[in-house]
């Protein structure tokens, strides 16, 4: 079974050859707009999903996972865009850093 990581790297080659007529500053700075682009989608849907569009749009919780899965795979792709070979080592180190009051807290209930 393809890790998160695995798919990431094969995403990456897809979407680094549709974009090879550009830049390569250019593709890390849309794929980093793409990560916010999923998450206003996220947004959109949780207020469609509480009545709050003006367009009519209904949305479900589904709708809202699904965008937010949106951005979560377009966060890390970002990454690999920025850091090609230690964008996976960078991601776990970041992640450890910031979940550290989490994973005290638990320890210490």
């Amino acid at each position: 079974m393809d890790t998160l990581w695995d798919n990431i790297e094969k995403l990456s080659a897809v979407c680094r050859a549709a974009g090879a007529r550009l830049p390569d500053e250019d593709l890390k700075a849309l794929q980093v707009g793409k990560v916010a682009e999923e998450a206003g989608e996220a947004m959109h849907a949780l207020h469609g999903l509480k009545g709050l569009t003006t367009c009519g749009d209904d949305h479900t919780w589904s709708e809202v996972q699904n965008d937010l899965v949106g951005a979560v795979i377009a966060a890390p792709l970002a990454m690999h865009y920025i850091d090609p070979t230690g964008a996976r080592a960078t991601f776990d180190e970041i992640l450890h850093r910031r979940t550290r009051r989490g994973r005290e807290t638990a320890a210490a209930t």
